[in-house]
């Protein structure tokens, strides 16, 4: 049996402890709304699904900066970096593969076409203009299509309220590191209207690890804009537009001549990202019938450069998805409700490798479309009983056919003090257009096929002061698409429906409230990734943690002072197939403080990695070391 570390013990404490009250309170607890699990507003207690919520408060006190690191310490997430901040960066729900995750921003669907596996790269996405973030774990394909095998990640941007009013904020630190962003925002009984931007720069650390001899820094830069209108244009219509722009460029390291070795090197990309939606939504019967037509249009474009070749562009792609949607939602009565809804996309992407063999390339064009159904029950034949069901079909024109399920059921027997869920989901994926098309492709190739099932339970004490929940997961991939070599030339290989694996864990979660001054979080997740393909079979797939445990606690002091510390450890996994090479476990302390000057303007500062430890998340890469850091926000 695995040793479980002592931090993973002190996550799980408050979990496992809880039983011991499951009499002391029935109190009802605090029951949050949320969209992502069902398409649609409902209480977090009625959702059949493990779920995570990062809510505002959280955001602002954790003071993150990027959103791959703050969601690096939720339940069942683990993230992998090329490097510091800026690098390619993976997340992984359950050890599925990054480009299983469905990737939201207010329900609009991000994912980059051009890439090998189609899926989205954090490395892009700062906190500054998020406000609420919902985590679904396990397969969702049944409302979310394409991709939701691990699970889904919808970060949603602040409504505009309120009279005229403007959010700034600025800091500076290590590693000549600075960030602003600020907002302005208006809203009414009319709708809203908010337009923010945000730059971030950093003179980052070497990509090639330091402990492997990279010295070099590789920086990062990061311009965004977004802007979001909502307009009421009656009491049974309304619009809503959104748009969202950001120009990087990073520095990495690559495989520089005379060696072809991994090490330091000149080389840089540059990403442009723009994310647009256009929508009505259309209300009948009273509210009974909500219904809403949709277009969403997302382009990313990506350049590398290497100045040191003769050929110094070196990659050259674009992306596309355009995506038009209708869903309908038909509440029949108080017990019986209908989500529906139809949809259709085409991907395209272009892509190019100059070398000096070849400076100047053709192009290699390609698209694919899809068309889909879906529909969900959600029933209450019961007083504390909701049940769902829902099937989704779907179109390729590459594949053909794919029909997924899902089946759920939620019971509290005390208005929420104590929530038992089971829910059974079915995920697939689409082959990627470079999957199907490029010289290693295969235009043959079959949709990955998931099934996932989650049991748990969840229960508070003490008017809702203590909460905690455990959830047991297992989930089954076949016609996983994957690399296999051969002796063939010219390729020497291609891609193929050739890998299984199977994935059950336990994931524990706590929230706890001290005193009203006090208030702990924390979460462990026990999981086993295995391989089960004919090659490699019954090890443990490459960078997936068997323990990861993540614990928070905040104080409010009485003058309005906040102090945080958060403590993070990821266990050893390993870097290859084959399990030759281990990733050690390491363990992170942040700590964090907060001040209010007065009621427009506040100073915080925080110091991330405090004992500066030298980790890795792959193999030879750098990794981020102490920092400090100090701001000021301002509202106005």
């Amino acid at each position: 049996m695995r040793l479980v570390s002592l931090l993973a013990l002190a996550a799980a404490v408050p979990a496992l402890a809880l039983p011991a009250y499951a009499m002391a309170d029935d109190a009802a607890a605090v029951d949050q709304v949320v969209v992502t699990a069902g398409r649609e507003p409902e209480k977090l207690s009625e959702v059949s699904t493990s779920m995570t919520v990062i809510d505002a408060e959280t955001l602002k006190k954790s003071q993150a900066v990027v959103v791959s690191d703050l969601l690096s310490r939720t339940a069942g997430v683990t993230v992998t970096r090329n490097g510091g901040v800026g690098g390619s960066t993976q997340l992984r729900i359950r050890g599925a593969e990054t480009d299983q995750t469905v990737v939201l921003i207010d329900g609009v669907k991000l994912n980059d076409p051009s890439s090998t596996g189609g899926g989205y790269n954090f490395a892009t996405l700062l906190a500054g203009n998020i406000n609420r973030i919902e985590v679904l774990r396990g397969s969702q394909s049944t409302l979310w299509g394409s991709q939701a095998i691990g699970g889904v990640v919808n970060m949603i941007t602040a409504v505009p309220t309120g009279p005229l009013g403007a959010t700034v904020s600025a800091e500076a630190g290590s590693r000549d590191t600075a960030y602003g962003n600020a907002a302005v925002s208006t809203g009414g009984d009319w709708g809203g209207f908010r337009l923010a931007g945000a730059y971030y720069t950093t003179d980052g650390v070497s990509a090639f690890g330091k402990s492997y001899g990279g010295k070099e820094k590789d920086g990062y830069r990061n311009a965004a804009i977004s802007s979001r209108l909502d307009l009421n244009v009656t009491d049974w219509a309304a619009v809503d537009l959104r748009a969202s722009y950001a120009a990087t460029k990073n520095e990495f390291d690559g495989f520089p001549a005379p060696l072809f070795a991994f090490a330091d090197s000149p080389e840089y990309g540059k990403t442009k990202e723009l994310v647009s939606y256009a929508g009505v939504r259309l209300s009948a019967f009273d509210g009974a019938l909500k219904n809403r037509l949709g277009y969403g249009y997302t382009q990313t474009d990506r350049d590398n450069f290497d100045p040191s070749s003769s050929v110094p562009k070196t990659f050259d792609a674009r992306g596309t998805n355009n995506r038009f949607e209708y869903q309908g939602t038909w509440t029949i009565n108080e017990a019986l409700r209908a989500t529906f809804g139809a949809e259709t996309e085409r991907s395209w992407f272009r892509t190019a490798s100059p070398s000096t063999f070849d400076p100047a390339p053709k192009p290699d064009r390609h698209a694919a479309s899809t068309d889909s159904l879906y529909l969900q029950l959600q029933a209450k034949p019961l007083a504390g009983l909701v049940l769902t069901g829902g099937v989704r079909q779907e179109d390729h024109s590459a594949f053909g056919d794919a029909t997924v399920y899902q089946a759920g059921a939620t019971y509290s027997p005390n208005d929420g003090v104590t929530v038992f869920r089971a829910n059974y989901g079915e995920g697939f994926k689409a082959p990627s257009l470079y999957q199907l098309y490029s010289i290693y492709g295969d235009d043959g190739l079959k949709p990955e096929e998931s099934e996932s099932v989650d049991l748990g339970v969840e229960h508070s004490v003490l008017n809702g002061r203590v909460r905690a929940g455990v959830t047991w997961f297992h989930r089954d991939i076949t016609n996983q698409i994957d690399f296999v070599s051969n002796n063939n030339p010219p390729n020497y290989g291609g891609y193929a429906n050739f890998a299984k694996t199977e994935t059950s864990g336990v994931e524990l979660e706590a929230t706890i409230e001290v005193t009203s001054a006090l208030q702990v979080t924390a979460n462990y997740t026990n999981m086993d990734a295995i391989n089960r393909s004919a090659t490699n079979n019954g090890k443990r797939l490459p960078r997936r943690p068997s323990e990861t445990a993540n614990l928070n606690a905040d104080y409010d002091w009485s003058n309005g002072l906040t102090t945080g510390v958060s403590v993070q450890y990821v266990g050893e996994s390993y870097d290859n197939a084959t399990n030759a090479r281990r990733l050690k476990s390491y363990a992170l302390f942040d700590l964090r403080a907060a001040y209010p000057v007065n009621e427009q303007f506040e100073v915080f500062g925080r110091v991330e990695n405090l004992f500066d430890k030298e980790y890795q998340t792959i193999y030879r890469y750098g990794s981020v070391g102490r920092g400090f850091f100090a701001g000021v926000r301002a509202k106005f």
